[in-house]
């Protein structure tokens, strides 16, 4: 046996790494006790195969292990695709940019300009009572998804966001997609949460928002039509009942793109 060594310290510590990450998108995604089944059947078959060296029963678990990898794919493709699509983005890689180029800040007068329209209309139809779904793209695109929905390519104004929302427009029943600081598609589908431990109080269009979240790195704010309550979801969890300044307080943390 080879003596342990730094490049067995650093094997050890990317499977650590890839073994938590695992775990923190299942659990984002409500699968956690997927990942739960996957790791004790691993044991198992560890214990059978080569501790008790049962042939029989060591060899099924074999076959199963052989075929595993694929079931697991068609399981998860999602989530696997949104992990490729997070280790390629952008964010992942800026540190090695930020040696050649200064990093692009954001200014508080930037932030303003398009983080307090969205509050106001989000206010406004609060109070109404009017059900709005608003999607804001962070590093992972959601050009998939804007498909699904009508152009519209417009500056972030309050006024045209109430207005999709409006009870009789065509376009209040599907998500208002954010991307660049600008409104780009009304109407549209996403995917919906089929997480087991949402409430039941929430309807479509909170399972939606986290179901989008779950899928990408995109935060949704919601405002509930039978209550007028302001939600708000982001890496498939969702906090209830946010006031203007705490909705303010959390837009301002966004990375857009």
């Amino acid at each position: 046996m080879g003596a342990f060594g730094i490049k067995d310290i650093f094997d050890i510590l990317i499977v650590a790494f890839l073994l938590y990450y695992l775990y923190k998108m299942m659990k984002e995604s409500g699968t956690i006790n997927i990942f739960y089944g996957i790791l004790a059947f691993i044991l198992v078959w560890i214990v059978t195969s080569e501790i008790i060296d049962m042939r029989l029963m060591g060899s099924i678990l074999d076959k199963f292990m052989s075929i595993g990898m694929l079931i697991l794919v068609i399981l998860f493709q999602d989530q696997i695709k949104r992990f490729l699509v997070e280790l390629g983005s952008k964010k992942r890689w800026e540190f090695i940019g930020n040696f050649f180029h200064h990093s692009k800040v954001q200014t508080d007068a930037e932030q303003h300009k398009w983080i307090m329209p969205i509050v106001y209309a989000c206010m406004n139809m609060s109070r109404s009572k009017t059900g709005a779904l608003i999607v804001i793209q962070q590093s992972i695109s959601l050009e998939n998804y804007q498909k699904t929905g009508d152009q519209i390519n417009a500056d972030i104004n309050s006024r045209l966001i109430e207005n999709i929302f409006f009870k009789n427009s065509p376009l209040h029943d599907g998500a208002l997609i954010i991307s660049g600081n600008r409104l780009v598609s009304a109407g549209c589908i996403l995917p919906v949460s089929h997480d087991t431990n949402i409430p039941r109080s929430m309807g479509l269009r909170h399972r939606s928002a986290l179901g989008i979240s779950q899928a990408t790195d995109a935060a949704a704010i919601i405002v509930s039509e039978e209550t007028g309550n302001i939600s708000y979801a982001e890496h498939g969890k969702i906090r209830q009942n946010l006031s203007s300044t705490e909705l303010e307080q959390v837009l301002s943390q966004l990375k857009t793109s």
